[in-house]
């Protein structure tokens, strides 16, 4: 059996070097990979506790996401009640960062996300 090892990919980090490369046929970072970092200055503070919290959970629109998110709304009614849990699909294309209603509506109402994919 043999493995391959892909670049990992991050907006702030871009390709590592030395350990893979792109799939075959991609050529280069997706868009919105390769160049500089984000404008936001750090990711949100991690939370104590997710006690009385809503968490939102955000299907991207990929095959299997709404499933693993409806599966993962029934684990937090069963495991921790006290969590609301609101699901919603992302609008707009799947691999493109092109909302921003459910983003602003998250930020106000929300105080936690489980971005999802499937496959």
């Amino acid at each position: 059996m043999t493995s391959k090892v892909l670049s990992v990919m991050s907006p702030e980090a871009g390709v590592q070097k030395g350990t893979g490369g792109f799939p075959p046929g991609m050529g280069g970072p997706p868009p919105g990979m390769g160049g500089p970092a984000p404008s936001s200055p750090s990711m949100a503070k991690r939370l104590d506790t997710l006690e009385n919290k809503t968490v939102y959970l955000v299907d991207i629109g990929f095959g299997g996401g709404y499933k693993f998110m409806l599966q993962l709304q029934k684990w937090f009614a069963e495991n921790m009640p006290s969590v609301t849990t609101i699901r919603k699909r992302k609008t707009g294309m799947v691999f493109m960062d092109d909302t921003t209603d459910l983003w602003d509506e998250i930020k106000e109402k929300g105080h936690a996300i489980v971005l999802g994919v499937a496959g």
